[in-house]
């Protein structure tokens, strides 16, 4: 064999074993790439929370009675102690049934007999009076004559006043009489009165606003009956709002009062801002949709944002609340994404400068849902592997994803 023709041979050999290998040399693994930077971070407890109005006066029925259709809507504005929120008048007399109207009326018939007596005692105390009047005017004459003592005339003098006297008392009586008589047939008058229904306004309690701002709700805006102590309406600002956010205990020992808040998904643009203002020193249980008990904590923060910059949130309200527990400016941050277990420790991939996948143990230290603090183990700058695939081990070719 030629030499010429062993070269060839040899030419065609090494092409074959390069087309081999390149035919079944690993392809770069597509990944996604996150950079290792330092920032602000926050650590934040998260719940759904509602809006308040910070202080709001429940205003009640200071005695039984009727009250009147609202004079208010919901929404109206309210000054305080000027403007009439509620109207109460007596309440209507009830329905006597059989027996009770026999004895009203029986007592109706016993009290006109003893005004009767009692006029006829007046009188006859008047025919007394006209008796004694004459009697000591003759006595007075003769004793000024010297026909009869002095004795005499002071006598008549005094039965006058005895009966000067009774018949004030009779006149009196007969006064006691005519009340008594108008109390008993009070108690036959039925719901709608003696002389037809009451007039609106007459004879009622006017209720005044107790403070300035807004109707918030009515109990019930019709006329209707009610007792002593029942509620009304509420009134309240609702430019004065709060936030109630209801956190699990363990996380409501995780924060402060005083700290930053802040308040998303209220329906317009951006987050608001907002403090803690007080954390209850007690928990209560709540059952949740999922059926299991729950130690809830009640905690309430103050709107720091303008009134202006949030129109339209009222009272009651469902917002998103974000309670900041630690925050830190500079701090080291890489993706949660990009962390795995590596026995007891936390490892990521970092993309080294000849395009491998090298696997690099981590110490992590405060995380959010997307973020964590790197304590050691990375720099700023380094590139890390989100979500690794099966595919990624130790010295895998990767390639970033969005460059392809």
């Amino acid at each position: 064999m030629s030499k010429i023709r062993i070269a060839v041979i040899s030419v065609a050999a090494v092409a074959a074993a390069g087309a081999l290998t390149w035919a079944f040399w690993p392809e770069p693994v597509p990944v996604d790439l996150a950079t290792v930077e330092r920032g602000p971070m926050e650590v934040t407890v998260s719940a759904n929370g509602v809006t308040r109005i910070r202080d709001t006066y429940l205003v009640t029925a200071p005695i039984a009675g009727t009250t009147t259709r609202s004079p208010v809507e919901v929404g109206d504005d309210v000054v305080a102690n000027e403007t009439v929120v509620a109207t109460i008048q007596p309440a209507a007399p009830a329905l006597l049934d059989a027996r009770a109207r026999a004895q009203a009326e029986a007592a109706v018939e016993e009290a006109v007999a003893a005004l009767r007596h009692a006029q006829t005692n007046v009188e006859r105390a008047e025919a007394d009076l006209d008796h004694a009047q004459n009697q000591y005017e003759r006595t007075r004459r003769l004793a000024e004559q010297g026909t009869i003592p002095l004795r005499m005339r002071d006598d008549a003098a005094l039965q006058l006043r005895t009966v000067e006297s009774a018949l004030e008392a009779a006149r009196t009586d007969v006064v006691r009489q005519e009340a008594t008589l108008r109390r008993t047939r009070a108690q036959l008058l039925g719901p709608e009165g003696e002389g037809g229904p009451r007039e609106p306004g007459e004879c009622c309690v006017r209720i005044h606003a107790p403070a300035s701002g807004s109707v918030l709700s009515i109990e019930n805006v019709s006329a209707r009956l009610v007792q002593a102590g029942e509620p009304l309406l509420t009134i309240g600002r609702p430019d004065e709002l709060e936030i109630e956010v209801e956190l699990l205990s363990a996380d409501a020992v995780r924060i402060s009062e005083g700290a930053a808040a802040h308040i998303g998904r209220w329906g317009g643009p951006g987050e608001l801002a907002a403090r803690v203002r007080r954390i209850e020193p007690s928990a209560y249980t709540r059952v949740s949709a999922l059926g299991i008990e729950e130690q809830r904590v009640r905690v309430r923060l103050d709107l720091l944002t303008p009134s202006d910059e949030r129109a339209g949130l009222g009272d009651n309200f469902r917002v998103f609340v974000r309670v900041v527990e630690w925050a830190g400016e500079d701090v080291l941050r890489v993706p949660v994404g990009a962390l795995f277990r590596a026995g007891e420790n936390w490892a990521v991939y970092r993309m080294a400068e000849d395009d491998r996948a090298r696997m690099v143990l981590v110490e992590i230290g405060r995380r959010t849902a997307l973020e964590a603090e790197v304590l050691s183990g990375l720099e700023t700058g380094d590139r890390v592997v989100l979500y690794p695939a099966d595919r990624i081990d130790e010295g895998t070719s990767v390639v970033d994803r969005a460059a392809l």
